[in-house]
């Protein structure tokens, strides 16, 4: 079954927005857990406007499923933290500073060598690695050559396009997905997954071994109640 890991950052910057500590982002991703996740993911960022390097730390010290941390490793101060903690997977997005969310994968065959590299520091460390990447055929092969355990399919334009014409949504990712299962890489996703298509997704992605799914999430859990939502976005993955 394909595992869902929550990402938390969006209770981090609504507890940012007022100070303090409400909510909690230790204890809501402890209970995300209890309620029935397979993970926690986070995405810190330089500028800490929603999951602080702390929170990182606190996270990673009481987590008992997996723990993913994604991030944009050319910040030196990234790779510092993910190897101070070791999480179960570091998944590496090409964000630029100041970014608001990711919106592309890295270009594999152009940045080859350097994600080679970064990618054998994390191993090296113990740490499975996953890269964000465009449904692009060529760029899943590239990313094989990079040594990478996994990669995470960047969604959002499959999202876009469901609504519309879902046949047409979802061919690109089958495509990606089978040569990803043919050289061998594991097979991760997210970006604006929701309880509307995440199971036609799961449902038509050969070998999807893991989705991250926060902002929708964190959205419906307004209207549904936190624990119903997680559980609610688990039976979708069935």
């Amino acid at each position: 079954m394909t595992k869902l890991s929550v990402n938390v950052n969006k209770i981090a910057t609504l507890r940012n927005s007022r100070g303090g500590n409400n909510p909690d982002v230790l204890k809501t991703a402890l209970d995300i857990e209890r309620f029935g996740a397979d993970g926690i993911t986070v995405h810190p960022r330089p500028d800490e406007r929603h999951i602080r390097y702390a929170d990182v730390f606190d996270i990673k010290k009481n987590i008992h499923t997996e723990f993913n941390i994604e991030g944009n490793c050319t910040e030196q101060k990234f790779v510092e933290l993910v190897l101070a903690n070791k999480p179960t997977q570091v998944t590496l997005v090409p964000d630029a500073i100041g970014q608001i969310t990711s919106n592309h994968g890295w270009n594999t065959i152009e940045h080859k060598d350097y994600l080679t590299n970064m990618i054998s520091v994390f191993k090296n460390a113990g740490i499975r690695v996953s890269i964000f990447v465009d449904p692009v055929v060529e760029m899943v092969e590239g990313a094989a050559a990079t040594g990478t355990d996994r990669i995470e399919l960047y969604t959002e334009g499959f999202a876009k396009e469901y609504a519309i014409n879902k046949e047409k949504s979802i061919a690109p990712y089958i495509a990606a997905a089978k040569k990803a299962n043919a050289l061998g890489l594991g097979i991760n996703a997210g970006h604006d997954l929701d309880l509307h298509n995440l199971n036609y997704f799961a449902q038509n992605v050969p070998g999807l071994l893991e989705v991250s799914i926060g902002h929708a999430l964190v959205c419906d859990a307004l209207y549904l109640g936190l624990e119903n939502t997680v559980q609610l976005y688990k039976r979708q993955l069935l």
